[in-house]
């Protein structure tokens, strides 16, 4: 069997001087605690802290960046444990294990294997790579590590080093685990609340009526109006502040946030309760209430992330099969600049608003988002996120974003997962790419040595706890 050992100079320089300082870089980070300002773990397994129940359902069924890549090499959703239309999928965890096995080759090359190489033997210690021959050995050593104590989600927490880990949540959640952990004398972490409402901002969506009725029960106000549901969300932003949340995340398919008059919003929402829209009234009524959340944070303080720029649900048979977050989504061209005016004339130089921008189309790191960070105060220049946080992307991003903004206008990085496991991978890859770009400043004399390890410093605390506002 071929050996499982990450190389412990991986993604590091080649030439010798560049790679002594990046290791001596890296090694001053490794160990920091984790900011995780982004992601899509869910409290209760915290809250909860039940052990996990098999190798499959933590490391592949939840994990869209694996499926999709298992998918493209014909495997089908149904043999990884996703529900097909809502009926439990009948593949074992033994057998959804076997299938990544059978296709390990498949992931050459790419950041998900060398997430994959990182968590099984650091996290695991697993010492052989996957096959066909071995999966079912190392299923077993799997299920077997994860049925002790040690290997619980709250006792991963605190060897992972997560000094804050925000998930991402409906404005209509009761946050009862967020509260259950902050109330809990026995955990010690911080988890926090992420805002996210897109659901409400799409009254051409078949589950936007029954959206606005959720948030009507959860906050007491009458969302069949317009006013009414600015002001639940209103609410609810208060409630997520109370539970320690800092921030809001929106997902659009563009950047546009013109705002209209109260009168026509409150128009096209009555028509949408009635019936369909117009394609051009439903984009009018989105793009308004962006610009609603962006004044809604220039109020409060939470920082608004903006994630623009995906084509959801790509493969419409496969969505009605399977739902979202299947592994189907692609990138779409992006643009900041021109749909982000409104936004930018009025709060781009509020002191309260702060608005960090993702984008999926690298070109408009430095058309666009690096420009903006450097003039605007409010606006910082999001991690590479998605299909764009892999160990090359990362790197492309530093040298495009550092000329026009440099290094304090940016967010950090983001982890935005699912797999729980594959944090400490991924922040350790960030790391090293950063150590292997401040080395490369410091050999041609654009850095100091100091300046270069107070960077790696703050590129993993200071810069992440100011940009969202962390405690």
């Amino acid at each position: 069997m071929t050996a499982l050992a990450p190389h412990p100079d991986r993604l590091f320089p080649i030439e010798p001087i560049e790679r002594d300082l990046a290791r001596r870089l890296h090694a001053s980070v490794a160990q920091a605690p984790i900011y995780s300002p982004h992601g899509h773990i869910d409290a209760a397994m915290l809250a909860d802290d039940t052990p996990f129940p098999d190798p499959a359902a933590l490391l592949i069924t939840p994990d869209h960046y694996v499926l999709r890549m298992l998918h493209a090499v014909g495997v089908p959703l149904d043999e990884l444990g996703v529900p097909r239309a809502g009926a439990t999928s009948r593949a074992s965890g033994r057998s959804i294990w076997r299938r990544l096995c059978e296709h390990w080759d498949a992931f050459l090359g790419t950041p998900v294997r060398y997430w994959f190489e990182t968590e099984l033997n650091e996290v695991f210690g697993l010492t052989e790579q996957p096959s066909a021959a071995n999966a079912d050995a190392l299923y077993d050593q799997l299920a077997e590590t994860l049925a002790r104590d040690e290997f619980r989600p709250r006792a991963l927490f605190e060897r992972f080093r997560i000094a804050v880990l925000a998930t991402t949540d409906d404005p209509a959640d009761d946050l009862a685990a967020h509260n259950a952990l902050r109330h809990d004398p026995t955990f010690t972490g911080k988890v926090i609340p992420t805002f996210r409402a897109d659901r409400y901002m799409n009254p051409d969506e078949p589950t936007w009526v029954g959206k606005l009725d959720q948030l009507a029960a959860r906050s007491g106000f009458d969302t069949s109006t317009y006013g009414g549901l600015l002001d639940a969300l209103r609410s609810r932003r208060e409630a997520f502040i109370t539970a320690g949340g800092t921030a809001t995340d929106t997902g659009v398919p563009d950047a546009g946030s013109e705002p209209l008059d109260a009168s026509d919003a409150e128009r096209i929402h009555r028509s949408a309760l009635m019936g369909p829209l117009t394609a051009g009234e439903a984009t009018a009524y989105r793009r308004n209430m962006l610009y609603q959340l962006a004044a809604m944070s220039s109020e409060d303080g939470l920082v608004m992330q903006l994630h623009p720029g995906v084509i959801r649900n790509h493969h419409r048979p496969s969505f009605d099969a399977y739902g979202p977050d299947t592994g189907h989504d692609l990138p779409d061209v992006g643009s900041f600049t021109r749909p982000l005016t409104p936004i930018l004339r009025d709060f781009g130089t509020n002191p309260t608003f702060r608005l960090v921008l993702f984008t999926v189309d690298e070109t408009t790191f430095s058309r666009e988002i690096a420009p903006l960070a450097g003039f605007y105060p409010s606006v910082y220049a999001g991690a590479p996120w998605w299909f764009l946080d892999t160990p090359a992307a990362i790197l492309r991003y530093r040298q495009a974003v550092t000329d026009s903004a440099g290094f304090t206008k940016t967010s950090g990085f983001i982890d935005d997962t699912r797999a729980y496991c594959s944090i400490p991978a991924r922040h350790d890859m960030s790391r090293r790419v950063d150590a292997a770009y401040l080395s490369s400043l410091v050999a041609t004399h654009q850095l100091s040595e100091d300046d270069a390890f107070t960077l790696a410093r703050r590129l993993v605390s200071d810069i992440p706890r100011a940009t969202f506002r962390l405690p």
